[in-house]
C-alpha cells in the first residue's frame, strides 16, 4: 500500500512540474516600471511561478501619458511597444508571449490591426480577439498577454 501512495505522489510531482511547468506556487504582484503608474489600482504584471500575466495596454505614450494619434495601426504599434517595455523589465521579449487577448473598439479595425500585429508576434501565440464599446481613454485597442519566462 505504501508503494502505491509513493507512486501516486511521484506521478503527481512529475505531472505538476512537467505539465504546468511551475517551479513554485508563489504569486508576486510587481510594481510598475513606470513611476507615473505606480499608484495605479492594478499591477502591470503578476507572476505565478514562471507565468507572467500582464495588464492590458492601450496606445498611450507612457512618457507623455497621452494617446498616440494616427488610428488603429499607430495605436497597435504603441500598445506593442508598451507590452515590450513591461516584458523587458522582467527579462523577457515578445517571443515569451503564449497568449494574447485583443479588444478592439470596433471589429471593423480587425484587418488593419492584424497587419501590424503579425509583424511583431511572429511566433503566433494563441489569441482571442473581440470588439467592445468604451475602452479606457477612448482607445481603439487594448491587448493583454500571458508570457512564460524560461
Amino acid at each position: 500500500m505504501k508503494k502505491i501512495h509513493l507512486l501516486f505522489l511521484l506521478v503527481a510531482l512529475v505531472y505538476n512540474t512537467t505539465v504546468f511547468g511551475q517551479e513554485s506556487n508563489e504569486i508576486t504582484f510587481h510594481k510598475s516600471h513606470e513611476p507615473k503608474k505606480q499608484s495605479a489600482p492594478f499591477s502591470d504584471a503578476v507572476q505565478a511561478g514562471n507565468l507572467f500575466f500582464l495588464a492590458g495596454q492601450i496606445g498611450m505614450d507612457q512618457r507623455t501619458r497621452t494617446m498616440v494619434s494616427g488610428g488603429i495601426q499607430a495605436e497597435t504599434k504603441q500598445v506593442i511597444k508598451n507590452i515590450e517595455a513591461v516584458l523587458q523589465h522582467h527579462g523577457m521579449e515578445l517571443d515569451n508571449v503564449v497568449k494574447c487577448t485583443v479588444i478592439l473598439s470596433t471589429i471593423d479595425d480587425f484587418s488593419a490591426f492584424n497587419e501590424v500585429y503579425a509583424k511583431y508576434f511572429t511566433k503566433k501565440p494563441a489569441r482571442t480577439t473581440f470588439a467592445a464599446k468604451g475602452l479606457a481613454r477612448n482607445a481603439k485597442i487594448e491587448i493583454e498577454v500571458v508570457a512564460v519566462k524560461n
